[in-house]
């Protein structure tokens, strides 16, 4: 039978053993530096001139004592004596330790973890004493990663009170040293938190927070709330650190969920109880200037902040009402990510001649088509830094403004007002620009908007929502747009998806199945490559097998053939033959190529490609 989770005061009445004045390994106590370097020494891990090294370097460095002895060494970045080609990192070292203490080595990934469960086994002073983090709870055992291996002074007794095994694992020292910090004072503010709306009841406003509606716009939050402004300044942080792109925000009936998106993928990171959740929410209101009071009808917002690493970040926040309470989508964007240069972005050498081709024309119009969340907008935001140099007027209208840049002139639609893309449109060519951006093109008016601006002189980017490049064609005539206009104004078309490409720390090599490989390729038979690689799943790619993702493109030049076929009753498999004549490698071929170079993998692009029609 299980126990209920043991609380703080027995823990801390808990007998505490005093330390053992031996240094050797294997007594109960926490390891030095004289016996860690000893260790190393006897196991072939550093010289004795780096030996040398670290207890000159620790006798004069003022502080560093107190210090965990593993941290101590590797922040020198020695050279491992074993012939390695790695330097002795902090990882190395705790993998060395945890096969000396003969114990498996944890790598902590907070969001594999149930926070909420593992922080109330122990009290955080009596985790704090032991420098021991609960990293999983089950009716039978508790799991602790720790970084002192050889201090066992605390599993009698915390076995005995919580009555399951206890089983131990060795991480860095960093990690338990903040996870130390930072679970336990985020359930302490979630705590607090709740206790705060239960005490205000029923009938008060969240937290007070629409009471709080100037003041927090002006960042100055009264004090009862700050433990609200911790969830969320930690949530913000961890999203960052995590690669996130998007921050979901769903309320559910008893307990919500925070998650993530991470290389295109959802990922569970964190429950709250759904009265702190929406005071979380309420707070991301604030800091987006939305309208707190407001609940029952969708907004926008838009907040600013900064990185772990110091970089400026902005969060796109998107609020919708559902049936128990708002749910918050955080869009991030990182301007590292956003920004790329053509090659990071997946272009091959071919395709970004291609690119520049059509992009660095001085008028007609350039069409980036695919579904939401295939990178378009990346695409043109990093082509629009290349092409904004000091001598030329780079314009924007879009919905919104995905991210400020002091290179462009963006403008903001806003259909309350009737300012809306072809509006837009007109108002920038009375601005004498040289390239125009179009976030979208989703109505006749805004095409033939485009179009106009393309018949005056200017460079015209935009996006369409089609599966491939030659179905944008047929988009623009049923949108109504003349086909004597395509035909004088398209340049090119480029279709577009992302791919999560493979950890290059740990894939290995793998074979493609050729049944597999041919119903991808078909009707473009490839040869089946020699060599593949597949996922495996390190500590680096937090054991998913996948790391960052890439584009893959299909480039469509409108040649003289091809402008003779844009017809009203035009034939779309006809306009995809004279393409392919020409060269255009479709989306199938380009995602073959990336597998045979070993980006990704077969499985990968065949979820993202469109069907085979």
């Amino acid at each position: 039978m299980a126990t209920k989770p043991l609380r703080p005061g027995p823990i801390e009445t808990a007998s505490v053993a005093a330390p053992s004045a031996a240094t050797r390994f294997g007594m109960h106590h926490r390891i030095d530096l004289d016996e860690t370097l000893a260790a190393l020494m006897a196991d072939q891990v550093i010289s004795e001139e780096d030996m040398r090294r670290v207890r000159a370097d620790a006798r004069t460095t003022r502080g560093k004592l107190e210090l965990h002895p593993l941290v101590l060494i590797a922040n020198l970045k020695l050279a491992d004596a074993r012939g390695s080609t790695k330097p002795l990192s902090l990882e190395v070292l705790t993998h060395w330790l945890a096969g000396r203490a003969k114990l498996p080595y944890l790598k902590i990934d907070p969001m594999k973890i149930d926070v909420a469960a593992v922080t109330q086994v122990v009290s955080h002073a009596y985790a704090l004493r032991y420098r021991i983090l609960p990293v999983a709870v089950t009716e039978l055992q508790v799991v602790f990663a720790t970084s002192e291996p050889f201090d066992t002074r605390w599993m009698a007794d915390l076995s005995h009170i919580l009555r399951r095994d206890i089983q131990r694992m060795v991480a860095s020292p960093l990690d338990v040293s903040r996870f130390l910090t930072e679970w336990w004072g985020v359930q302490r503010s979630i705590q607090r938190a709740k206790d705060a709306k239960a005490e205000a009841g029923d009938g008060s406003a969240l937290l007070n927070f629409e009471q709080l509606v100037e003041l927090g716009k002006t960042g100055e939050l009264g004090v009862d709330d700050r433990h609200v402004v911790h969830i969320v300044d930690w949530l913000l942080q961890y999203a960052f650190e995590q690669r996130a792109s998007d921050i979901h925000l769903e309320p559910r009936r008893d307990t919500s969920l925070i998650r993530f998106r991470i290389d295109g993928v959802m990922h569970k990171v964190f429950e709250l109880p759904t009265p702190v959740m929406t005071a979380v929410t309420s707070r991301i209101k604030i800091l987006g200037r939305m309208d707190v009071a407001e609940k029952r009808r969708p907004q926008d917002g838009r907040i600013k902040t900064r990185s772990p690493g110091g970089r400026e970040v902005e969060l796109r926040l998107s609020s919708m009402p559902t049936a128990f309470g708002e749910k918050i989508v955080m869009r991030i964007f990182d301007p590292d990510i956003v920004v790329k240069e053509f090659r990071q972005l997946g272009f091959t050498s071919e395709e970004e001649a291609t690119w520049r081709e059509m992009v660095e024309r001085p008028h007609g119009i350039v069409l980036v088509t695919g579904p939401t969340g295939s990178g378009k907008t990346t695409t043109l935001y990093s082509t629009l830094k290349v092409l904004a140099t000091p001598d030329l007027n780079v314009c924007t209208v879009e919905d919104p403004i995905e991210m400020v840049s002091p290179e462009f002139n963006q403008m903001q639609v806003h259909n309350a007002i009737d300012l809306d893309f072809a509006a837009g449109v007109r108002t920038l060519m009375r601005q004498d620009p040289d390239i125009i951006m179009v976030g979208e093109i989703r109505d006749l008016e805004t095409a033939q908007m485009a179009v106009q601006a393309s018949l005056t002189g200017h460079l015209v980017l935009s996006t369409l929502h089609t599966n491939d490049a030659p179905s944008a064609l047929t988009r623009l005539l049923d949108l109504g747009v003349p086909n004597y206009l395509i035909q004088s104004t398209l340049t090119g078309i480029v279709a577009q998806r992302l791919v999560r490409t493979l950890c290059q720390h740990c894939k290995v090599e793998t074979s493609v199945d050729q049944r597999s490989w041919e119903a991808m390729t078909h009707p473009w038979p490839l040869p089946l490559p020699e060599h593949s690689f597949g996922p495996k799943g390190c500590l680096e790619c937090r054991k998913t097998g996948f790391l960052g993702r890439t584009g893959i493109y299909e480039m469509l030049r409108i040649s003289p053939a091809l402008r003779a076929l844009i017809q009203p009753d035009m034939n779309l498999a006809k306009v995809g033959e004279v393409a392919l004549a020409e060269g255009m490698r479709p989306l199938r071929v380009s995602a073959a190529n990336q597998v045979a170079r070993g980006v990704t993998t077969l499985k990968e692009v065949m979820h993202v490609l469109p069907p085979i029609e």
